[in-house]
């Protein structure tokens, strides 16, 4: 496997060939060839991987400008063919892209993912070493066009990466044994439960296994209990500090604690 940047046409074609696959042909934030072609000409970045016989992937793609007075690289989008998937070549995208904003001295990279899918918060979050940075309420609407996306809101993590930082993350540690979960799925149908903890000082706030195989309702469940969680707790100064997938009987979770000095009084219960 070869991974480039992205240099002809017919590649960058193929770029908009990936989206529809995946997203659907009538999703409307699909990139096409023009803006994809000149962000790469203005800094940005077009990649993707290719197999021995020149089939393309996946690929990846990013602006890069000024968020918060500094120089930033914002990654739009990662896209990788469901034939390939398993091979880990969004994660070699990801720091292919990493090394080209290095070069260019770029401090950090940030993109969006959805709270809800496991898979990705463990990539981001545990694998790539990145940080929940802020939570944004239905980003890009629940009209996308996407069968991904339904008629869900599309709340999204921001997160953070800083480019200068270790490109091997530390070892997970283990889930906090005083971790209580405000959000957590029923044992019977595997709905949400909302649990009040006002005294807690970290949480755990699980996801479903598989978001795609859950329909619209409980997705939308799903949705609406895990972002009042994180905008109470949020809210009350607790950080992201990890993600835990689904082990031993437990659902995946992101963990969440308290600042120093922390008092339930001022606290929003969940």
């Amino acid at each position: 496997m070869i991974i480039r940047r992205v240099v002809s046409l017919e590649e960058y074609q193929e770029c908009v060939q990936v989206q529809e696959e995946i997203w659907g042909p009538g999703f409307r934030e699909l990139v096409p060839v023009a803006i994809l072609l000149v962000a790469q000409k203005l800094g940005g970045i077009c990649a993707a991987a290719f197999a021995p016989d020149g089939r393309m992937l996946g690929f990846v793609f990013g602006l890069t400008g000024i968020k918060d007075g500094e120089l930033a690289h914002w990654s739009d989008l990662l896209a990788v063919r469901s034939d390939a998937r398993g091979a880990h070549i969004g994660e070699r995208l990801k720091h292919y892209q990493r090394a080209l904003c290095i070069a260019s001295g770029l401090p950090t990279m940030y993109w969006t993912f959805d709270p809800l899918v496991a898979r990705n918060a463990h990539l981001n979050l545990m694998r790539l070493g990145a940080t929940a940075s802020e939570y944004v309420v239905n980003m890009y609407g629940n009209n996308t066009g996407s069968p991904l996306h339904g008629a869900v809101d599309t709340d999204r993590w921001v997160a953070r990466w800083e480019l200068a930082a270790t490109t091997t993350p530390p070892s997970p540690a283990a889930p906090h044994r005083d971790g209580v979960y405000v959000v957590r799925p029923s044992p019977t149908d595997g709905t949400p439960i909302e649990e009040a903890h006002p005294n807690a000082t970290v949480v755990r706030v699980a996801v479903p296994v598989d978001l795609e195989s859950l329909g619209v309702l409980q997705r939308t469940a799903w949705r609406n209990a895990t972002r009042r969680a994180f905008m109470d707790h949020l809210g009350a100064g607790f950080d992201v500090i990890g993600f835990h997938r689904a082990h031993e009987g437990e659902p995946p979770f992101y963990e969440l604690i308290a600042p120093a000095g922390f008092s339930h009084s001022s606290s929003t219960s969940s």
